[in-house]
């Protein structure tokens, strides 16, 4: 038997597949996980123990610097956000979302718009990237940005997400043809692609590793990603330089007398979209319970230890 250290690519039916010392292992998680309630993850750092006569076992999870419970996956330090010019259109609010998300968990957001050449992206490009997120305009048909997103996946462990449809795995493809990722169809009459990915993946791409993820809807993204409420003014970058100069300490950027926040939204500075897409999320934040704020942290805090 050996001990060695590696991390998770992938786990399908009880078993896991744990790169490390240059191979690929199958392994089963120790029981102890299971009666802890601890589910390995793609992105997982971990020690395991390579058996000649026996099941390979994964024996300990290392601690998780990230975790994404939508996409499941931890470690990552780069998210993307895939949203297609069209078919489908871009839904302002869920890539917002995403982003808030990423930053509040220190996770660097990449937003990528793919289908570049179906239809203009340029408006959309100009709000992320004067709100100082990255942002790249993608064709997977005649290679537009295509290095670019290599160039901001080289070393980093990183995830693809987005809806359904939007060209997630035809842009990993186009990145690294060897990978020859299922593609999504779209339904013309759903106008929505349908799911080509059932679980997170890890693949070894320009250096570092990157997880192809399922599509997901809004709805489960209020459902699992939820940020406080006193959390979300810092998960928008372009509202940093204002933060503090209110009139009021109490001020929630929303609708609030002397808010510098909102007369920057009122000259340009700030994107109407971003804003809006603030104030829908500040809404839900507000109403969340007390016991279910402590059970939001206990849960975060609890799967950061796992």
């Amino acid at each position: 038997m050996s001990k060695l250290e590696g991390i998770i690519l992938k786990g399908i039916g009880g078993f896991y597949y744990v790169e490390a010392a240059d191979e690929v292992y199958e392994c089963k998680a120790r029981g102890a996980f299971r009666k802890s309630g601890i589910k390995p993850l793609a992105g997982d750092r971990v020690e395991i123990s390579v058996n000649d006569k026996a099941e390979n076992t994964i024996d300990v999870i290392k601690e998780r610097s990230s975790l994404m419970l939508r996409p499941p996956v931890a470690n990552i330090d780069r998210l993307f956000i895939v949203a297609s010019a069209k078919e489908p259109s871009p839904v302002m609010l869920i890539i917002d979302r995403l982003t808030a998300i990423a930053v509040s968990r220190g996770i660097e957001p990449v937003i990528v718009f793919t289908k570049s050449d179906l239809a203009p992206v340029d408006k959309y490009v100009e709000i992320y990237r004067n709100a100082g997120i990255k942002t790249i305009a993608v064709s997977s048909v005649n290679g537009e940005g295509v290095e670019e997103v290599k160039v901001e996946l080289k070393n980093h462990i990183s995830a693809f997400c987005g809806n359904s449809g939007v060209g997630k795995s035809t842009l990993l493809n186009a990145i690294n043809p060897s990978l020859g990722l299922k593609t999504a169809e779209i339904s013309d009459k759903l106008g929505r692609g349908r799911h080509t990915t059932r679980q997170s993946e890890l693949f070894k791409v320009e250096g570092g590793y990157v997880a192809d993820t399922p599509g997901f809807s809004s709805l489960e993204l209020e459902e699992t990603e939820i940020i406080l409420k006193d959390d979300l003014p810092y998960a928008f970058p372009e509202f940093e330089q204002y933060l503090g100069q209110c009139k009021f300490t109490t001020c929630l950027h929303v609708k609030d007398k002397g808010c510098r926040v909102i007369e920057a939204v009122e000259s340009g500075d700030i994107p109407k979209s971003r804003h809006e897409s603030y104030c829908a999320m500040m809404e839900q934040a507000k109403e969340i319970k007390e016991w279910e704020l402590n059970k939001l942290k206990n849960r975060s805090n609890e799967n950061l230890r796992r």
